[in-house]
Formats: structure tokens, sequence, C-alpha cells
């Protein structure tokens, strides 16, 4: 039993379970705000935090605090990485690799989301009176705004990794390098060091987070759209356990074996609906199980903004759920303008505030045939399939860096053995602790 409570994911799934009976049975208490107004002076509280509820501040203080830890991490273990990796054509091989990689699989994402929700249609028969609309004119406003140079300058993790490379690149050709290294890597393991005494903290932000979620839109705001989500979700697991299995399995590499080994942060990114709580500690994790250093600083923060497998997936069937909503029949050539246009917005789905409505407006916007006032019938039911997007967004970069090192032989089989042994001695603890009792 000591192993049992001492384990990070018992304890975040507890969270998760004890969020949602919070959210549900006590909705009142969930959202009371944090500080009352009247002493907003008094301590100093910005407006923000005195219109933030309690669930929502233990959310966005865990989240924003492992934030913190993103670009260190990225800077550190990219340019450590390619200045042990020696061979600069192998550092722009691999990128190019990743960029090719990236785009193939979320196409495929792109195209799986297009057919299911043509065969599933779940946008028939909905009735838009019967849903609570919201205010988009600020999505409409910055899709008007989107530039590449903007989703560039907006994005600071892009920004890091354009940084690491062109220092560990110059670092490559200092005759002094390894003097760099000898300064850099205790930092990093201080880094790390850090991050896991603030992982320690993960059930409280997975709480707040769902707890949040369930008071502030209910279950039964899920009833009108409930068609739409159970596609959505379906369809990530489809891809997620037929595509990403087969991407694996070519390298003879066990999708659930992997998932199991992540499982702590799957939990974390289910309770806070965010993929960039668990990001620094998915890059450790594929170190340890075999993936080398410089291709898991490279693909995976450059996946986190070209690599949105769930993202795509939900873009491409919200577009398509829309156009059933308002009876519009896309033709083949529509549906080949979706996916082409979609192929190139969904990639700046990372680098904007509320980047998936910004990125369905300018994509209506495009179309011409779908108003885009229907985003107002997402609005209630975002949040759930949120999380949907951010556990299939960080498996497939996770998925993606294992590929890459395999296919550049950067990957040691003996240590993935030991980890997911490591995790598999574990799992038969736990049962047997569960067996006595």
């Amino acid at each position: 039993m000591k192993k049992l409570f001492t384990n990070l994911t018992f304890w975040v799934l507890t969270a998760i379970i004890c969020g949602i009976l919070l959210g549900h049975y006590y909705p009142e208490f969930a959202l009371q705000t944090l500080f009352e107004k009247g002493f907003k002076q008094n301590l100093l509280i910005s407006d923000f935090e005195v219109k933030n509820t309690f669930s929502e501040f233990l959310s966005s203080i865990f989240i924003s605090t492992v934030k913190l830890f993103i670009n260190p991490i990225i800077f550190l273990t990219i340019t450590l990485g390619i200045i042990s990796m020696g061979d600069l054509k192998k550092v722009g091989k691999v990128g190019a690799k990743a960029l090719i990689y990236f785009e193939v699989v979320t196409t495929i994402a792109l195209l799986i989301g297009v057919i299911v929700a043509n065969i599933i249609r779940p946008g028939d028969g909905v009735v838009t009176d019967s849903i609570k609309g919201g205010d988009i004119s600020k999505y409409t406003k910055n899709a008007m705004e989107f530039s590449w140079m903007k989703f560039f300058w907006d994005n600071a993790t892009l920004q890091v990794l354009v940084l690491a490379i062109v220092l560990g690149v110059v670092l490559s050709n200092y005759s002094g390098r390894q003097k760099i290294v000898d300064f850099l890597a205790p930092i990093s393991k201080k880094v790390f060091w850090a991050l896991h005494k603030v992982m320690l903290f993960a059930p409280i932000g997975a709480f707040g987070g769902m707890a949040f979620t369930i008071a502030k839109y209910g279950i039964k705001t899920l009833l009108p759209l409930a068609k739409l989500m159970g596609t959505v979700y379906v369809t990530m697991a489809i891809f997620v356990f037929v595509v990403l299995h087969f991407i694996l399995k070519y390298y003879k590499i066990s999708l659930w074996s992997f998932l199991k080994f992540i499982r702590e942060e799957l939990l974390i990114v289910l309770g806070t609906s965010s993929s960039e709580a668990a990001l620094p500690s998915l890059m450790e994790k594929l170190e340890k199980m075999g993936c080398s250093k410089s291709v898991v600083g490279l693909v995976v923060p450059a996946g986190y903004s070209f690599n949105l497998d769930g993202t795509t997936i939900y873009l491409s069937m919200a577009v398509i759920f829309l156009a059933q909503v308002f009876n519009v029949h896309l033709d083949l050539q529509q549906m080949l303008t979706i996916i082409g246009i979609l192929m190139v917005t969904s990639k700046g789905a990372a680098g904007v505030t509320g980047s998936g409505f910004i990125v369905l407006a300018s994509t209506l916007t495009a179309l011409k045939v779908i108003p885009v006032e229907g985003l107002t019938l997402l609005l209630g039911v975002d949040r759930f399939m949120s999380e949907a997007r951010a556990i299939t967004n960080f498996i497939g970069n996770g998925v993606a860096t294992i590929w890459i090192s395999n296919n550049e032989n950067e990957f040691d089989r003996a240590k993935m053995q030991a980890a997911f042994a490591h995790v598999a001695d574990y799992e038969d603890i736990i049962k047997d602790n569960i067996k006595n009792k």
C-alpha cells in the first residue's frame, strides 16, 4: 500500500474523480471567486485574479508554473543535443524528416476527421435554438489578423527552438565547446530536479481543472451536442489505436506499453486540458525510454507547433459538423478545399490565443459557404473536447519522436525494455496489494 499511496498516478486519478464530484454536486463552491473585490487594493490583486474562481486558480497556477520550465528545458536539451550530435548534416536531416512526418501524419488525421464526420453525420438534426450561444467576435477578429510572422512572434516555444538550434550549430564548431557543455549539463539536471518537485502538485492542478469544467459547463450542456462529442472521441481513439499503433508497429514497439509508460502525464493532460502541463515531463520520459537527447529536443518542441493531430481532427470534424447543422451541401471540390485550407491553417493552431476557434473562423471565412456565426454552437462543449485534443496531440508527438529516433538509429532498445519492464513490475506490485487487501 505504501507503493500505491506514494504513486503520482494514483493521486492524479483520485484528484480528477474528486474534481468531477465537486463540480457536479457543489458547483457554487467550485465557481466561488478566489478573492472578494473589497480586498483587491489591500492585497494588490489583479482584475484577472479577482474574476478567477477558486477551482480555475488551482489549475491555472499549476499550468503556469510548469510553463516556466518548458522553454529552459527546450533550450538546454536542444543545445546540448546538437553539440553532442556533432554532425550538423544530421541535425538538418532530422529536422527535415520531422517536418515531412508531421505533414504526412496530420494530413492522415485530417482525412480521417472528414471521412468519419461524413459517415456519422453528427450535425444532422441539431436544433440550434436549444444550444446556448456565446461571443465569437474576438475569434473572428484575430482570424482576420492572423499571419505567419505573427504566428512566429507569438510562439515563444518556436522562438526558443530556433535560438537553441542556431546556438547549438555555432557551439558545435567552437573549439572550447566542452567547457560550455560542462557548464550547461549541471544546470539541465537542476532544472529537471525542480520540475519533479513541481509535478508533485499535479493532483491539485488536475482537481481544479476538472472541478471548474464540470461546475461551469455542467453535464446537461453536453446533451444537445452529445453526438458530436462522441464522434470526436471515437475518431481520435481510432487515430491513436490504429494509425499511431501501426506507426510504432513498424519498429516493433507496443503502443500500449508506451501509453502505460506515460500514464501519469496522460492523466495530468486529462485533468488540466493542457498538453503543456506535461510537455517537459514527456521529453524526459522519451529520453529514459531510449530516444536520443538531440532527437527529443528537436522533434517534441517542433511537434508542439506543427504536429497537432488531435487539433487537426477536431478542426476538420467541426467544419463538416457546422455544414451539416446549416444544411450546406459540400461537393467534392469544396471538401478538397477544406482539406487544403486546414493543411495550412492548422499548423498555426498552437501559436495564437484561442487557437482552435481562430483557425475555424479563418477557415469558414475562406470557404464563404458556412456561417461563421455557427461557432457559437461549439463554445459550450469545446472545453469537454479539449481533453481529447490535448491527449491526442500529446501521444502523437511522443510517437513521432520514437519513430524518428528509430529511423535515425538514435534509439536504445535496451533502455526501452528496461523502462517498460519497470512499469510492468510496478503494476504487479499494485495488483498484489489489492489482492492482499
